[in-house]
């Protein structure tokens, strides 16, 4: 749902000490609440483990009733979501994937996803642009961060585990409107700029994902902000109207649903870190609301 430069931004693990002010969890209390609800940036791989290092979460997941994440992650695995989001995948009928770039540009692209995919880039003839980035972004994470596995991740965890708790759990979102963003937000020519962006920027890519983790797991969101406004200058940066599409938009329309939830009864709320800090943050906007929003400690 990203651009691969944010895509390593937001894939990354690497273990580091936490520092004194870090904070992931946050207690949401106030404007008329009769109990608080929390609220957890996550990052999407990094290992379980990482919930045992974060200050008050097993007295958050006590407190509360349910666990409401992006999206609910068991409707991504119902065949007719995998339908859609396979066809959502699949170029138009008179587009090829060679179509949309020079030969030296298919040729180098070619040769990056001979290299980390391992298979031959005619394999992907009918698919966008943006699948293939997914599929590498995955890949080169797997090689940049050793012990990375993508069958583990925190947002399905928790989800799991309320469910055997016999908690409700729900989306702020809907798995449709994810594979969207992934796979129609952009226009396929901008998808392919992106692609390019990925194979023409290997090491930049890799070093950043490393440079994220490290900011996520010191648990600081200053530097997970910076991160994500790190520019190369070039197009292969973020325009304004996919940060809106992709971030702040998705922000205020979580923040305009959590009122409710959290009145209903004392929630977890489960988000990609990157959606926590900024003006336009989750954290600023529940403020805005009239809500206290304190770290968990």
């Amino acid at each position: 749902m990203i651009t691969m430069k944010k895509t390593f931004v937001l894939l990354a693990l690497l273990a580091i000490t936490l520092s004194a002010n870090a904070q992931l969890l946050w207690k949401i209390s106030g404007n008329g609440l009769e109990h608080p609800s929390y609220l957890l940036g996550t990052h999407h791989v990094a290992p379980l483990s990482v919930k045992d290092s974060i200050a008050g979460m097993k007295e958050a997941l006590e407190a509360t009733s349910q666990v409401y994440g992006e999206i609910l992650m068991e409707d991504m695995m119902k065949p007719e979501m995998m339908m859609k989001m396979q066809q959502a995948m699949m170029l138009p009928s008179d587009t090829t994937l060679k179509s949309l770039f020079t030969p030296a540009a298919y040729d180098s692209i070619a040769a990056v996803v001979k290299e980390n995919i391992g298979v031959d880039l005619a394999m992907f003839e009918k698919v966008k642009p943006a699948a293939i980035n997914a599929q590498l972004a995955v890949v080169l994470s797997t090689k940049a961060l050793p012990g990375y596995n993508p069958q583990e991740q925190l947002d399905t965890w928790f989800q799991t585990q309320a469910k055997q708790a016999g908690k409700k759990v729900g989306g702020l979102e809907s798995v449709e409107s994810q594979i969207d963003v992934l796979y129609k937000a952009q226009s396929l020519k901008r998808q392919a700029t992106l692609l390019y962006c990925t194979v023409t920027h290997m090491d930049y890519n890799i070093d950043v994902t490393r440079r994220m983790a490290q900011a996520y797991l010191a648990q600081d969101l200053d530097k997970v902000l910076a991160l994500m406004k790190e520019s190369m200058n070039n197009e292969c940066d973020y325009n304004p109207e996919e940060e809106e599409t992709l971030i702040y938009g998705r922000n205020a329309n979580w923040v305009k649903l959590m009122p409710d939830i959290m009145k209903q009864a004392p929630t977890l709320f489960v988000v990609g870190a990157a959606h926590l800090p900024d003006d336009r943050g989750v954290l600023k906007l529940l403020e805005a609301q009239g809500y206290t929003v304190t770290p968990r400690e």
